[in-house]
């Protein structure tokens, strides 16, 4: 049975992600089997887990999915290592739902507390006790030190934290060099950096000069028992999935989910303009569309292929999917390019707008009938939706919300991800 232990912080920005990909590299480097999960709906950090480690990163989402799913995808050999998402304590509203703490208590898991201490000296004591005393439910059970600018520094952050008690497992000095660069949606995805390799490699040694790696190991506890958990039901037997850079955000779970149930899963490049292949569904995932649109208009073999597609099988985008079913696409220049035209539908990053939030959607047609957990999040602005709606949506509250997406014919699509089925 595998172990765990869980890298979370006091707030984003804290160097969660990059102490995440050091502690990966390092172990796979040193021949211990580590693999890495990420805490909530994110796309791209899985995509650096997995060159960080060689294994593939699932998400635990303890909003969208229930305790006996998440820990059957928590499930392996070797040691899990889970990288949270903002705060430790922070989830969706009203009551913090889906924290990385609810993911510590439902796995048991340790957490080790990340702390940017760049500006800090004996006030990150009273830090760190305020989150290891907050819940007696959630163990923080070690501190990382992150942006240490010294040895001095360094020494003033340990006699600050002895009294606590808590081991110290290591202090990654200031280095511009281990920032890792970002976009609208998040970090600059993985596949797109050249140095990813280099930059793994140095993100491990430099945490290796000061890692406690034995006393890292033996906090770590074993996952728990884990029943059999239902997975997503294939939209359809033969499924042709989008995959390149402007087609990235398809989860994990989600695929292999499919493919455990006996679905054919076919990959192809719009931005290669590669044909569609021939499926029973295309499924358009979401990505960046908008930082590519010129190719993809000019993409004649991948637009006629969908085109056609649409006449004998059903076709469903995602967020940066839905919005390359549309007519157009207006870019962040004001320059607008067309689409594929089979939604009417016009949108735009001209004017940007944030959307973002978990989502419960109910659907009475489409490839994905019935109810699901999922969640929003884009900068899209909406300049023209007609036709009929393709599901309905709450928020986490349960607040409803105007239907979303659109339908026509057999073409679907929204700016909602779907992350599971809805008990």
């Amino acid at each position: 049975m595998g172990q765990g232990l869980i890298i979370s912080a006091p707030s984003s920005g804290s160097g969660k992600t990059t102490v995440t990909l050091a502690l990966l590299r390092h172990l796979a480097r040193q021949a211990v089997p580590v693999r890495g999960t990420k805490s909530g709906p994110d796309y791209i950090d899985p995509k650096f887990h997995e060159a960080a480690s060689g294994k593939v990163c699932m998400n635990l989402d303890a909003w969208a999915m229930t305790p006996d799913r998440i820990k059957a995808l928590a499930v392996g050999d070797g040691l899990l290592i889970v990288e949270g998402a903002m705060g430790l304590f922070d989830g969706a509203p009203p009551e913090g739902k889906g924290a990385v703490a609810d993911l510590a208590r439902m796995l048991g898991l340790p957490v080790v507390l990340v702390v940017d201490a760049g500006k800090q000296a004996g006030s990150v004591a009273p830090l760190v006790a305020g989150f290891a005393g907050h819940d007696p439910g959630v163990r923080v059970a070690a501190v990382i030190l992150n942006n240490v600018g010294s040895d001095r520094h360094e020494a003033m952050l340990r006699r600050a934290l002895e009294p606590l008690g808590l081991p110290i497992l290591a202090a990654l000095r200031r280095d511009a060099a281990l920032a890792l660069p970002s976009r609208h949606l998040g970090l600059v995805q993985a596949g797109e950096r050249a140095d990813l390799e280099a930059f793994l490699d140095r993100a491990a040694e430099a945490l290796a000069e000061s890692l406690d790696q034995q006393a890292l190991l033996n906090l770590s506890t074993h996952l728990p028992n884990a029943r059999p958990a239902k997975g997503l039901t294939p939209p359809a037997q033969v499924i042709a999935v989008a995959q390149d850079e402007a087609f990235a955000f398809a989860y994990p779970h989600m695929l292999a989910d499919w493919r455990a149930a006996g679905a054919e899963i076919k990959v192809f490049s719009p931005l290669a303009d590669e044909a569609v292949p021939k499926a029973e569904l295309v499924f358009l995932p979401g990505g960046y569309p908008e930082l590519h649109a010129g190719r993809l208009a000019t993409a004649d073999r991948f637009l006629t292929s969908l085109r056609n597609a649409a006449e004998h099988s059903d076709i469903y985008g995602e967020c940066g999917g839905y919005m390359v079913l549309g007519e157009g696409l207006v870019d962040a220049d004001g320059q607008r390019h067309t689409m594929a035209g089979l939604l009417p539908l016009e949108t735009s990053f001209a004017a940007r707008k944030l959307h973002l939030g978990y989502r419960h959607l109910t659907a009475q047609s489409g490839p994905f009938r019935g109810r699901y957990t999922a969640h929003e999040f884009h900068y899209a602005s909406t300049l023209k939706a007609q036709g009929t709606p393709l599901f309905s949506a709450t928020d986490a509250e349960g607040t409803a919300l105007p239907d979303m997406g659109l339908s026509q014919g057999r073409v679907h699509g929204s700016f909602a991800h779907i992350i599971d089925a809805a008990e």
